[in-house]
């Protein structure tokens, strides 16, 4: 799908964007001419800049030359259109991550959350459609908590998938497709990490409330989700992994094994939901089965398929079927993080 093309992953210095990166480099899709990592974070930039050079020592010439090489780093924000607009300069393909995620950040300043998540939307569907480009498929990434949102994170993610999905009958040439997913286990600001290092200092660990469940995928999860959409998703479609949930306060029993640690419960933040859905009872009326994944069909009509046939009669929730505590257990281990792991289940989810 990629080779020959330049491909543009905005949010670029996040922890989604470092493994796409890495994939991406290994060529499971092609190799691409270019990648072009979009994000307003200079440290973080340098940081990978470093990785990726293989470099050991932070000196200043390591920037020089940073477009003659196959990854490239570019400083900008998605909510300037103009520098979102140079950032498209010769790129195919755009995985569009950039995001505000936090659910508290969001509520305490939504504005904020609406100019980053719907204003950066909009603006890479405006540069699309007014600059001179030649970009075939934007992949937007987005999250369950735009499914029925409580939220504001929620909410403003929601507003991304509409604009995103409306982008194709603004820009005809261009794909505009949504992945949607839960809890990535090893994400910056996910609750693995934070479990981790509470239980490194002793503890307690902080567990919501003993109900609270959420769908959990890895990070490799993640990006396999977007190859497939990239692989098949026609205009307007969002795809959704089918993928386990589970009791966070099983999640978090499971990490701290046998250790003398109490869990505390702290009662559900501002705007969090007890259990999340990835596709709601409304959707799920216009979701089919493709292959390990769910599409759910766009609500505008101009972009809707006539072949169609629902592969759900109710909502997809992390509350149905929850994994026994053991089954846990077992799926941390096979994402290499345990109880016993220590420094390799750390180091993992930096």
């Amino acid at each position: 799908m990629l080779p020959g093309k330049g491909v543009l992953i905005t949010g670029g210095s996040g922890s989604l964007a470092q493994v796409l990166l890495r994939r991406l480099l290994a060529g499971e899709i092609g190799v691409p001419d270019r990648i072009r990592l979009f994000s307003r974070d200079e440290a973080k930039q340098h940081d990978i800049r470093l990785a990726y050079q293989h470099r050991t020592t932070a000196t200043d010439e390591v920037i020089y030359h940073n477009y003659d090489h196959l990854v490239q780093f570019q400083i900008g924000d998605v909510r300037d259109p103009d520098s979102l607009r140079t950032a498209l300069d010769g790129i195919q393909v755009v995985f569009h991550a950039a995001a505000m995620k936090q659910v508290p950040t969001c509520e305490y300043f939504p504005y904020e959350a609406v100019r980053t998540n719907v204003g950066g939307a909009e603006n890479l569907v405006h540069a699309i459609r007014t600059a001179s480009t030649d970009v075939e498929a934007v992949v937007g990434i987005s999250t369950d908590k735009a499914c029925s949102p409580v939220n504001v994170m929620g909410m403003t993610k929601a507003l991304q998938e509409r604009v995103l999905v409306r982008g194709n009958l603004d820009c005809p040439g261009t794909r505009f497709i949504c992945v949607r997913y839960g809890n990535v286990i090893a994400s910056r600001g996910s609750v693995v990490p934070l479990f981790l290092e509470q239980i490194r200092k002793g503890g307690p660990v902080t567990v919501t409330t003993p109900e609270m469940t959420r769908f959990l995928l890895s990070l490799d999860e993640a990006v396999d989700v977007i190859f497939a959409a990239m692989g098949s998703a026609t205009a307007g479609e969002i795809y959704v992994p089918d993928v386990p949930s589970a009791r966070i306060v099983d999640v978090a029993a499971a990490l701290i094994g046998d250790r003398p640690i109490d869990i505390v419960f702290t009662k559900i933040r501002p705007g969090e939901k007890l259990h999340e859905l990835l596709v709601s009872g409304e959707e799920a009326l216009r979701t089919s089965r493709r292959g390990e994944y769910y599409v759910i069909e766009p609500l505008l009509p101009e972009l809707q398929s006539e072949a169609f046939e629902p592969a759900l009669e109710q909502a997809l929730s992390s509350e149905t079927n929850p994994l026994a505590r053991q089954d846990v257990v077992a799926l941390l281990e096979r994402y290499g993080i345990s109880a016993e792991s220590g420094e390799a289940a750390r180091s993992l989810v930096r």
